[in-house]
């Protein structure tokens, strides 16, 4: 059993998953503070996850457990994939998941559309444990602006097609919440290329059942694969929802043996998480999710 002594909430970071529930962790050392245009910013040095970012008062990024969140947002569709080269992420401005795609050898470009620029800068200042320089890759082309924006002018434009579309985002309020609309997911969708796929976190099922339920109802309204799977992220507190959507790649049609395969033959190194057993099992669903998910 844990220590069960009276908690003092002086000195604590927390955050609700949920009207009744919540979450916290021991603060640490605040390193900066403040408020964009868009939200208000924390970093944090803390005793269990080192650095930390949150945005609004929610956990974001921690330089101890990200891999948790980007290998499996990036892995997973990735190694279903024949070979990624080209990749677009929404938001993703800690750069952690455009770290994760680097790492694939035969990547060439990775489009980064960032509403705030500020997250980009707090995140070369201070979570250079997150993204290890891969927002400088000559590889990325990173981009402030909105995603809703830029994947409409894509679409126009008719010339820009991606391997990977990944949406690595806030929670769907405020002004994240268009893009996790389905109007946006069939713009997603006309702009992949043969194959191609879309990655997204749903939520935390026990907690945000109908918000999981729903975004995965409006991915099947849109593609024709959709595949849920769950992690759990300790940041977040909580078992946490992902998906793949495609109407063509089906990431749980890869055996596990040909996942490691696929590991070891394109030379992706520094996996803290990922391998062939755990893409199989992270879409095994527990019964209480079945009928949720189904």
């Amino acid at each position: 059993m844990a220590d069960t002594k009276p908690l003092s909430l002086e000195g604590l970071l927390s955050e609700w998953l949920s009207e009744d529930a919540g979450y916290f962790i021991k603060a640490g050392r605040l390193l900066e503070a403040g408020e964009s245009s868009f939200q208000r910013y924390e970093v944090w040095e803390t005793p269990r996850f080192g650095r930390l970012f949150r945005l609004d008062g929610c956990f974001m990024s921690s330089e101890r457990d990200e891999f948790l969140y980007h290998e499996n947002l990036i892995h997973v569709p990735g190694m279903a994939h024949d070979g990624l080269k080209r990749a677009l992420v929404i938001g993703g401005g800690d750069g952690g998941s455009a770290e994760e795609l680097l790492k694939y050898p035969t990547i060439e470009h990775v489009k980064i559309v960032e509403l705030d620029e500020k997250v980009v800068n707090i995140s070369r200042r201070y979570l250079h444990g997150v993204h290890h320089g891969a927002l400088d890759d000559p590889r990325v082309d990173l981009r402030i602006g909105d995603g809703l924006g830029y994947v409409a002018l894509d679409a126009q434009a008719a010339a820009s097609r991606y391997d990977l579309i990944v949406l690595d985002l806030t929670d769907p309020e405020g002004v994240a919440e268009a893009l996790y609309g389905e109007d946006f997911f069939h713009a997603c969708r006309a702009l992949l290329a043969e194959g191609g796929v879309l990655s997204l976190h749903l939520g935390a099922p026990f907690f945000q059942p109908e918000r999981v339920g729903s975004l995965v109802q409006r991915l099947r309204r849109v593609f024709a694969c959709v595949r849920p799977y769950l992690v759990h992220i300790p940041l977040y507190g909580s078992l946490w929802g992902l998906a793949t959507a495609s109407d063509r790649l089906d990431p749980l049609a890869v055996h596990a043996g040909e996942i490691d395969r696929r590991i070891s033959e394109r030379l992706i190194g520094e996996l803290q998480h990922y391998n062939g057993a755990l893409h199989h099992a992270q879409f095994a669903l527990p019964n209480h999710l079945r009928a949720l998910l189904a």
